[in-house]
């Protein structure tokens, strides 16, 4: 029979996991907090919770009391399948008197000798975070009161859960990002170079790239990018992409024909990714650059006594938006001594309150035929991004007078 609950008893349940200290730890502590005070008040013998793998749909044990080697050994389970995966499915909670082995695919429960479960969702507003379950090693039936006091709990590891979903696709990002953006441009004969990246506020971090990267011909690979999104996604697919063009840059004598293959790539491989990129190859005296552009904003070329304006450039449809297209074209353009290169994604010139025109009369108005850095830190000072709502990517190529 369920147990019954005085109101004085309720109420100290309530207390005991609403704590105001509970906010002070740690997301890892809070969790094992929570599981220690949800075994002492239902006193069950374990307590477990799977957090969702968004990509695979798959609940993934971490945190436990009870069933620690749940969690030592990665268990991971669908959502659908066995008793946490129905929980995760249904959305609601689950009550099982007399647990069978029909009832879970966790073996580790089975071996426990657990009885007896109870769990329900993690839930955070409308999404699934993942699933919160107590069991016994007796036969007992979990009452209406058990269930609400889970569910409680459950809303305190849904924000913890969320928080530390964040983090780690955050850090995990930055760590990425950091990896391939050039910690430092390479010193190449002939030109000076200077870049930024400032990820957007909102987002933390995204898919804007950019590269420097010397040929065997002796020609200078120059790239610029942005992948569609923001956070740990779209930053792997960013990382694929840059590296794939690097690959291709190796074989291609043109830019257009090495955005051909790649834009064959990210159609077939990275199947719902828009990407713009802006390749350009800068010939072996200097004096020349050939450029392609799949999607990307025209570079700002300002040359010594000539007012700095967009590249006259062809712009082709982004990466990623049909399997073939064909004819990419590339533009020549002049690059005289003294003449400055400016690359950028779209956050330096877009605002939401005007035309995207506006951002880039704006931009050409800052660039003058100058040092590289001198150019990077103007045109990232003037152009008002010190918040910006969108990742912003800069490099500066300046051929030496």
């Amino acid at each position: 029979m369920p147990r019954r609950i005085n109101d004085d008893e309720r109420l100290r349940r309530f207390e005991a996991v609403t704590d105001a200290a509970l906010s002070r730890l740690d997301v890892s502590d809070l969790m094992d907090e929570l599981l220690d005070r949800i075994r002492d008040l239902l006193d069950v013998d374990t307590a477990a919770i799977l957090l969702l793998d968004e990509h695979a749909q798959q609940l993934v044990a971490t945190a436990a009391k009870g069933l620690e080697e749940e969690v030592r050994a990665g268990f991971r389970v669908a959502v659908g399948r066995g008793f946490a995966g129905r929980v995760a499915a249904g959305r609601r909670p689950v009550r099982i008197a007399d647990v069978t082995p029909a009832d879970v695919v966790n073996p580790i429960l089975v071996r426990k000798g657990i009885r007896s479960l109870l769990g329900v969702p993690i839930l955070v507003g409308t999404d699934l975070v993942g699933v919160l379950h107590v069991g016994t090693l007796t036969p007992r039936r979990f009452g209406a009161d058990d269930v609400r006091l889970l569910e409680l709990v459950a809303d305190r590891a849904g924000m913890a859960g969320r928080i530390q979903s964040d983090r780690l696709d955050q850090a995990a990002a930055l760590a990425l990002q950091r990896s391939l953006l050039p910690a430092r441009l390479p010193e190449i004969p002939g030109v000076e170079m200077a870049a930024r990246y400032v990820p957007g506020h909102a987002f933390g971090i995204g898919g804007d790239w950019y590269d420097v990267f010397a040929l065997p011909t002796g020609h200078l690979g120059v790239v610029i990018g942005d992948v569609s999104g923001h956070g740990l996604a779209s930053a792997v697919v960013m990382g694929r992409i840059r590296s794939a063009l690097r690959s291709y840059a190796l074989i291609c004598a043109d830019p257009a024909e090495a955005l051909t293959l790649l834009n064959r790539k990210v159609h077939h491989f990275e199947a719902g990714s828009l990407t713009t990129a802006l390749y350009a190859m800068i010939s072996p005296d200097r004096g020349r650059i050939v450029i392609s552009s799949a999607g990307h904003l025209p570079p700002v070329l300002a040359c010594p006594d000539t007012p700095a304006a967009l590249a006259g450039i062809v712009i082709d449809p982004p990466l990623g938006v049909g399997p073939r297209i064909s004819g990419r074209r590339s533009t020549s353009l002049d690059f005289p001594p003294g003449a400055v290169l400016l690359c950028y994604t779209d956050g330096l010139v877009e605002r939401r309150d005007q035309v995207i025109d506006t951002g880039l009369e704006r931009l050409t108005g800052l660039v003058r035929a100058e040092n590289a850095e001198t150019v990077c830190t103007a045109v990232m000072s003037a152009a008002g991004t010190e918040q910006p709502g969108d990742d912003v990517a800069v490099l500066t190529v300046r051929r030496h007078p």
